[in-house]
């Protein structure tokens, strides 16, 4: 752990532009980490898209055993020519994607690294790069909600917590784009005549905000709202852009039949609503199997494993709400992401990249496996 890790297969990734609408920047980062996966003696599938970056499959041989998927992104929030840059000092390193999640696809790249020094050969890993997580996966999500099911459990590797906490549960999110028609009409002359869609959307904002329940964690924001033509106008149009977050199936039945209902009864005679939209990503709960399976990396780590719940969704939503047991957070540490200020911290990339190459050792080598149980017992002992 206390080796020096060289960051310029980080500062190559960062460096490239991988912005979720940059097609071509997100398929030449792919093509980076292909360059790095094949000698480990990976193979590789493309799924191909036209208008998004494409989505990559790095598969090993099968055997008996556990089967394991490795889970990232290669997608960031940053347009070019905005924030680009890597750099470092002697405790951080900074720039796009160090900690969500360029990062992250460094500590199990280099995990894997490790497996292979020590096995020779990888089995029954499998790492999968989607394109378009930072967007929402909507893409994505179906094609990872397919290979769920070819394994045992998924690794995701978001950012670590502050305290390197890796993540049992995520929120789930739910947006919507809500339309509001009315009737235009000259606000000083025929002003009975209009149908103001404006004032149905704020009436609609209140009863949407009063949705939000904070002792269930749970809330409703209207994020973006856009109406009406000018001041001397009755308003004829409206829209409202909303985000609804949950922590519990019961909590999202209620709020999308509420959703519906407010829709259904507009608060202004005659106007017209349409919505568009749906839950994005489901909530990911904790499960016994999840929970069994820290209990299960404590031990071969030979130290507990500290875990968090987040109001944040990834991709480890989709693929729990798939039934796969998942943990996330196997990333570094670090913080500012989605900012100008976004960083990682050196030393968590070293204890990261120790603990997923133990754990992946646990799985792909009974040999070894038994000695790191003994050698945790041992230590549980002393």
């Amino acid at each position: 752990m206390a080796h020096p890790i060289d960051f310029s297969e980080l500062a190559k990734m960062v460096n490239c532009n991988s912005y979720s609408k940059n097609k071509t920047g997100i398929d030449e980062n792919a093509e980076i980490f292909k360059a790095w996966m094949q000698p480990l003696g990976f193979s590789c599938q493309t799924f191909a898209r036209e208008h998004i970056g494409n989505h990559v499959l790095f598969s090993s041989a099968k055997t008996a055993g556990k089967k394991i998927l490795l889970l990232g992104h290669l997608d960031t929030v940053f347009p070019p020519d905005t924030f680009v840059q890597f750099s470092e000092d002697n405790q951080w390193v900074y720039g796009p994607g160090v900690c969500d999640m360029k990062g992250g696809n460094f500590v199990a790249l280099n995990a894997l690294r490790q497996l292979k020094a020590t096995l020779g050969d990888i089995h029954n890993v499998d790492m999968l790069l989607v394109s378009d997580e930072e967007t929402g996966s909507d893409d994505s999500k179906q094609l990872s909600s397919k290979l769920a099911k070819n394994y045992d459990y998924c690794f995701v590797f978001e950012a670590a917590g502050a305290q390197h906490e890796i993540v049992i549960a995520r929120k789930g999110v739910a947006t919507f784009t809500i339309d509001l028609i009315g009737k235009a009409a000259h606000a000083g002359n025929h002003y009975q005549q209009g149908i103001n869609a404006n004032l149905a959307a704020a009436k609609m904002i209140i009863e949407l905000t009063e949705l939000t329940d904070l002792d269930k964690n749970t809330t409703v924001n209207v994020g973006k709202i856009n109406g009406g033509i000018g001041a001397n106008t009755i308003s004829p149009s409206a829209q409202l852009i909303v985000e609804a977050r949950f922590t519990c199936i019961q909590e999202k039945l209620r709020l999308l039949e509420s959703i519906a209902h407010l829709v259904d009864n507009p608060r202004v005679a005659g106007v017209e609503v349409n919505i568009n939209g749906g839950v994005q990503r489901d909530v990911m709960s904790p499960s016994k199997g999840q929970m069994q399976l820290v209990d299960t990396l404590s031990s071969v780590l030979g130290h507990p494993l500290k875990t968090e719940s987040r109001g944040g969704v990834s991709d480890a939503n989709t693929m729990s709400a798939a039934g796969l047991i998942t943990l996330d957070g196997f990333g570094p540490f670090g913080d500012g992401d989605h900012t100008i200020y976004e960083r990682a911290e050196k030393a968590s990339f070293a204890r990261r990249i120790h603990e997923m190459s133990q754990i992946l050792l646990h799985f792909c080598s009974p040999v070894h496996a038994n000695k790191l149980s003994h050698t945790a017992a041992k230590a549980s002992a002393a």
